[in-house]
């Protein structure tokens, strides 16, 4: 049974790259893509920083970009998990 964690893909990622660790922010992503049965080597992972939403204590957020390399398109319900708020 996977570990509950009360934080999201995209937060967890986003502190990844404000400590200077986004060398692993991929890893994390292929964690989470087999955690949901998904092969990770099916999908390019692009990282997108964007300014955090009003009100947020964040001042950058990042956003996870999914491709599949063999052109089909990324189930839209992945897409929107992987970029999900808290």
């Amino acid at each position: 049974m996977p570990r509950l964690n009360p934080y999201t893909l995209q937060m967890q990622v986003t502190r990844m790259f404000e400590q200077g660790q986004s060398f692993f922010a991929t890893t994390k992503v292929q964690d989470w893509l087999t955690e949901r049965n998904e092969d990770p080597n099916t999908y390019d992972i692009i990282f997108h920083k964007k300014p955090a939403p009003p009100g947020s204590e964040q001042v950058m957020l990042i956003e996870i970009e999914l491709r599949r390399k063999d052109g089909q398109p990324v189930d839209p319900w992945l897409q929107e998990q992987a970029n999900l708020h808290a």
